[in-house]
């Protein structure tokens, strides 16, 4: 069987606006609820921000260079809400609108595909002060309004859309354990933030099918999630593994590709789960073109013992470990990356063929893929042979999975440069290409040049 990937399949890389933007503070833009978070004490390693980040605002010509340079066919981005709409709801700030314009334009004149997501988490902090963000139902036909000014300035270039990214980080990491932005604990508040993205995702669904139909484009969603393998063979090992996915990607995708929330969940989290109505259950079914996701590790899941210490944390499942009943481990054989997560290839086909099982098949995109690095010198930033054996072995894993049937049609690694990796701040290398924080200068690194020989030979290298 030849080893390539299939025809049209589609190599890029990915971004956050708030990681790599910078310009945080000038030409109309509002602040963010990661602005905030910021600047309050303690949050974010080395009291870090997002002010000038990668510049890549002022900088987006010399890094849509190198992504032609590297090969890259595609380029996946999130457009910051308060740099659009500063407030969240009221005037469009033209500025922005031009900032956006303008990088969509350089990519199309260097052959590189624009794929947009719509919200990569930067909340117009107004949002967040005044309506309590997304635990606020109203939330729905805001993010409805700014998703069709996007649309009706960007749709006649942008034919890939994504809603919402990673809407389970937003919900736990920034509504359960408060690690992220707004930086709220709580054991109900994850579940009705999660149901408003949920809402707000499929508003913005149909208003595109609806009113930018014209356009001719693919909408979506990107949901995160690791792989569950159970501990043991044990029946009750197998069904905590199952449990552990279904509240965590199928909590998502449910809803989206089946109709309603998770049997389990129901059972499991009780009345601090919301019911969708009847009207919300058809307008949020089908509501994607394609499965977006960002996958990066796995872990073991069996069921709990009474001496189990079920902590809730971000190297677990969040404030969801209380309510899933699952105790998580790791396999000591398994290496892992500088942000201690485990480097298991196989679990990503295996997440793939799962996928494909549970949702009859869908187009799948992998949205994000990469791994952490401790970078202390240029040198060993530039010969990131972990990064490059991580790539090479998920991207492996990944063909297998294509050649069993799943449905996989593109590759987004993550992430194109080194940036502010939210509360790690800058102290956890992601790109692919390096970053000096004090010049701006960037540069591939091994894993980039290994790539862009895979992205020209379509994955024959692998």
């Amino acid at each position: 069987m030849s080893k390539n990937f299939p025809e049209n399949f589609v190599w890029g890389s990915a971004t956050a606006s708030f990681q790599i933007e910078g310009a945080a503070k000038q030409y109309g833009r509002g602040a963010s609820i990661w602005d905030a978070f910021c600047a309050t004490p303690g949050k974010v390693e080395g009291g870090h921000t997002g002010d000038i980040a990668c510049d890549h605002y002022h900088r987006f010509e010399e890094d849509v260079k190198m992504m032609k340079e590297l090969g890259l066919q595609a380029y996946r981005f999130s457009i910051a809400w308060p740099r659009i709409q500063p407030d969240g709801k009221g005037e469009i700030n033209q500025e922005g609108i031009d900032f956006y314009n303008r990088l969509i334009d350089c990519l199309l004149e260097h052959g590189i595909e624009p794929w947009v997501t719509l919200y990569h988490w930067d909340l117009p902090l107004p949002l967040q002060i005044e309506h309590d963000g997304w635990l606020n139902k109203d939330i729905v036909d805001r993010f409805e309004k700014y998703s069709g000014i996007c649309f009706e300035n960007f749709g006649d270039r942008v034919k890939n859309w994504i809603t919402l990214n990673e809407p389970w980080c937003a919900a736990v990491l920034g509504h359960g354990i408060g690690v992220h932005a707004p930086g709220r604990i709580s054991s109900s508040e994850p579940y009705i933030a999660a149901h408003n993205m949920l809402l707000s995702h499929a508003r913005a669904y149909r208003v595109y099918k609806k009113d930018f139909a014209h356009q001719e484009g693919t909408i979506g969603i990107t949901n995160n999630c690791d792989f569950r393998y159970p501990l043991t063979d044990k029946a009750e090992d197998i069904a905590a593994a199952e449990r552990s996915m279904e509240f965590f990607l199928a909590w998502f995708a449910d809803p989206i590709w089946k109709g309603d929330y998770p049997a389990v969940m129901k059972e499991y989290v009780g009345e601090r789960l919301p019911e969708f109505s009847e009207e919300e259950k058809r307008e949020v079914f089908g509501s994607s073109d394609f499965f977006g996701l960002n996958h990066y590790t796995s872990m073991l899941a069996s069921e709990p013992s009474e001496d189990d210490n079920l902590v809730s944390d971000i190297a677990g499942n969040g404030g969801m470990i209380d309510d899933q009943k699952v105790f998580l481990s790791d396999d000591p054989t398994w290496e892992k990356s500088h942000m201690q997560w485990n480097i298991v290839p196989e679990g990503c086909g295996d997440l793939l063929k799962w996928i494909a099982a549970r949702y009859d098949n869908p187009i799948i995109y992998i949205t994000e893929n990469g791994c952490a690095c401790d970078e202390p010198s240029a040198e060993i930033a530039d010969n990131d042979l972990m990064r490059k054996n991580y790539y090479e072995s998920y991207l492996r894993e990944s063909r297998k999975a294509i050649e069993t049937g799943v449905d996989l049609r593109g590759y987004f690694a993550w992430s194109l440069m080194d940036n502010f990796e939210w509360s790690f701040g800058y102290n956890r290398r992601f790109g692919m290409c390096r970053v000096d924080y004090e010049t701006l200068e960037r540069k591939p690194k091994m894993s980039a040049r290994w790539l862009s020989q895979t992205i020209a030979q379509n994955g024959e290298n692998i």
